[in-house]
């Protein structure tokens, strides 16, 4: 391959080595529409030509509002190859947000994907006084189009870009990254080039041959989803965007992937989905159904469930697993997992079902990846998130926090040396924030976020994410978040599987009017503190959720519930429900489980 030691090298690297018709691809309108490379190639050219047109000039920043699709990824490399620094905004940030990063980052030019996000800037536009230009990929009324850029760089086809490339250093920053943390005022990460190269080159090796063809859903605007973007060009895989999160399992079964990113959260459902079809069967289906998923929830890397269990898998992958892919488009090779824990069981069903989840671990600060489970013998461990790629030093800090040194370590914060010094030690290592372990001294398992861990009253820490990720387990259990601090005992605020509870309400004959209804039904309560009581097991005496509360809608991005990649954020969580938490611990008597 082609050495590359910037982000824009691909484009040459994949004039010169993969040439296809469907470089990047798009479903509008239930249509799916190809960009060839050469056509990509041409718009990045002409792209990067106009914006030189316009005035902006090495390490000047502009940003990208949009959804996931081919104008965004053009954007991107129009911007960095004439030294400019892209700035990912998400299209749900909030308006404080959005104000916050336009001023914060001296953002110059922004470009949005619609009239919505168009109308989210101009108004912070106004209420900033700023001069800041939008550019819109779809026609809105009133507002410039990105095509005015595009006819810029057109009229101006002398503008030797390779000069722009060439001052270009592998330590420039490529990108500023504004943290969606879960409380206090964003951060902007700065990422190099060698960064995000680093990154890419290192991750590639864990694509199995044959993988030549992906879709992608995730926000582009997050780190996870943009350097694997990146990788899929290194390797020369086509990239098709999905049309819309509700459109994932039709467009899978368009495009037949050979993998995809995900988050559990979404493996979770598709699980979940299966399983509800599988209760559904009768008679001899639904036992052999069972039988397989037995089977694979008890399955072991590298042939260890012995010669008989793998005799049996081969004819439950014949017999069931095999729609299970169909399901899937029926060519996955691999689906790669990030963002939060995966459920041990969900990676060893999956396994089996022979569509291999690479678990890996990561943050926006470590380019993302830092470790990540493989394909190979000895390159997999379930429970953990698998080895640290290649140059890329892991240990655990006395407190049990991981820490990591590498090229994939940002430079640093932007305008914040105080949180910069205090996120990278004297050594260079980065401290993640998370608790974790190294298995047999090199599989890293990941525990909690360390600031996420909490003391009961009674002087015991409890780390939330263990016992949710388990009661999670649960097909009954969509979401859970548990808390307790400075409190008697740990409790969880759940949002039940309202897919699986009406299933099982028809079964016990119980009318299911509406969620609000159903969760107060003595019954459904009942089924959920078996489930708890069932998971509770597992822990220590003081880490079992002694009570709960069911709520009615699922947590979502758009309801302030998740962040972009789906995690928690506890803080608003707390606060948006802090009258069911009160009414938990008001008058509570010590209950024994």
């Amino acid at each position: 391959m082609d050495t590359i030691t910037r982000i824009f090298d691909l484009l040459e690297h994949s004039r010169n080595n993969c040439q296809k018709p469907d470089m990047v691809a798009c479903k509008y309108n239930g249509a799916w529409k190809l960009c060839s490379t050469d056509e990509f190639l041409n718009l990045t050219d002409n792209l990067s030509r106009g914006l030189i047109s316009l005035g902006v000039v090495k390490d000047d920043k502009v940003a990208i509002m949009s959804t996931n699709r081919p104008e965004w990824n053009i954007c991107d490399f129009a911007i960095m190859q004439i030294g400019a620094t892209q700035v990912p905004m998400y299209p749900t940030l909030a308006e404080n947000d959005i104000r916050y990063i336009l001023s914060d980052a001296e953002i110059k030019i922004v470009f949005v994907s619609d009239q919505v996000l168009y109308e989210k800037l101009d108004k912070a536009r106004k209420q900033m006084e700023s001069d800041l230009v939008i550019y819109t990929f779809e026609e809105v009324s009133g507002a410039d189009n990105w095509t005015k850029v595009l006819d810029l760089g057109k009229q101006n086809p002398d503008t030797d870009l390779k000069a722009y490339q060439n001052q270009v250093s592998p330590d420039d920053l490529l990108t500023l990254i504004y943290t969606s943390g879960t409380t206090g005022t964003p951060k902007g990460v700065m990422l190099t080039h060698r960064n995000l190269v680093s990154n890419v080159v290192e991750s590639s090796v864990m694509y199995p041959a044959g993988f030549k063809k992906a879709l992608s859903f995730l926000p582009l605007s997050h780190i996870f989803e943009r350097m694997v973007i990146y990788m899929y060009l290194y390797l020369g895989v086509s990239i098709y965007y999905a049309e819309s999160m509700e459109t994932i399992v039709a467009d899978i079964a368009d495009v037949k992937p050979h993998g995809f990113t995900t988050v559990p959260r979404l493996l979770e459902k598709v699980y979940d989905r299966i399983v509800a079809k599988g209760s559904a069967l009768n008679g001899i289906k639904r036992t052999l159904f069972f039988w397989a998923l037995n089977l694979g929830l008890n399955y072991e890397l590298e042939g260890k469930n012995g010669i008989l269990y793998e005799l049996k898998l081969k004819l439950a992958n014949k017999l069931i697993f095999n729609k299970w892919r169909d399901a899937l488009g029926g060519n996955i090779l691999a689906l790669v997992s990030g963002g939060a824990a995966l459920q041990p069981r969900l990676a060893k069903v999956f396994w089996a079902a022979k569509m291999p989840v690479l678990e890996g671990y990561g943050l926006t600060e470590t380019s993302p990846v830092i470790a990540v489970n493989g394909l190979n013998i000895g390159q997999a461990m379930f429970g953990t998130v698998g080895k640290a790629i290649k140059d890329v030093e892991v240990k655990i800090a006395a407190d049990g926090e991981i820490l990591c040194k590498g090229p994939n370590v940002m430079k640093g914060y932007y305008k914040n040396p105080a949180a910069t010094a205090e996120a990278i030690d004297a050594e260079g290592f980065f401290h993640t924030g998370d608790i974790g372990e190294l298995i047999d001294g090199k599989y890293l398992k990941i525990t909690d976020r360390k600031k996420e861990i909490f003391k009961t009253a009674g002087g015991k820490y409890v780390a939330p994410q263990v016992l949710e990720n388990k009661f999670k387990e649960s097909i009954f259990i969509e979401q859970m978040m548990v808390l307790g601090e400075n409190q008697r005992f740990p409790s969880a605020l759940i949002v039940p599987s309202f897919l699986n509870l009406k299933d099982w309400c028809q079964r016990a004959e119980i009318p299911f009017i509406s969620n609000s209804e159903i969760i107060k039904h003595p019954a459904v309560l009942e089924k959920v503190q078996g489930e708890i009581n069932h998971y509770n097991q597992d822990f220590g005496q003081w880490e079992r959720v002694k009570k709960f509360v069911l709520l009615p809608a699922e947590w979502s991005i758009e309801g302030g519930e998740l962040t972009p990649k789906l995690s928690l954020k506890r803080k608003f969580i707390f606060d948006k429900y802090k009258s069911h938490i009160d009414t938990i611990y008001k008058n509570s008597e010590r209950i024994e489980i």
